[in-house]
């Protein structure tokens, strides 16, 4: 129960000091948000719990895979807020959009045998 409480607290730190350093500087911010950070850390805690290179391995492969609808996002989401949409409609297209992509992804990858 420590451990996992270690882990969120962690966790939690690293998004919050993202947040708060965007206050002062949005491109320092997106510099820390793109490392993957949380990549980075679930597969750290993943390693920690099991010692097994083979699923960090395969997490690795579906994060990479995973990664590229996830660009839909980042794409979607500055195009409507500068066209003049708020921020809660614009988030909620551009995160429908991204669900779409995460689904056709997902489609393509079975259909070429792609599994992680």
């Amino acid at each position: 129960m420590l451990e996992a409480a270690v882990k969120v607290i962690i966790t939690s730190v690293l998004i919050v000091a993202i947040a708060e350093v965007a206050k002062r500087s949005s491109f320092f911010a997106a510099v820390l948000a793109s490392i993957p950070l949380t990549s980075v850390l679930a597969m750290i805690w993943l390693y920690l719990d099991t010692g097994d290179g083979e699923k960090i391995a395969t997490l690795a492969g579906g994060i990479f895979w995973l990664v590229l609808p996830s660009l839909a996002l980042f794409i979607a989401l500055p195009l409507l807020l500068r066209a003049g949409w708020q921020f809660a409609p614009s988030l909620l297209i551009s995160g429908a959009l991204t669900v779409g992509c995460y689904l056709a992804m997902i489609a393509i990858l079975k259909r070429f045998d792609i599994a992680f």
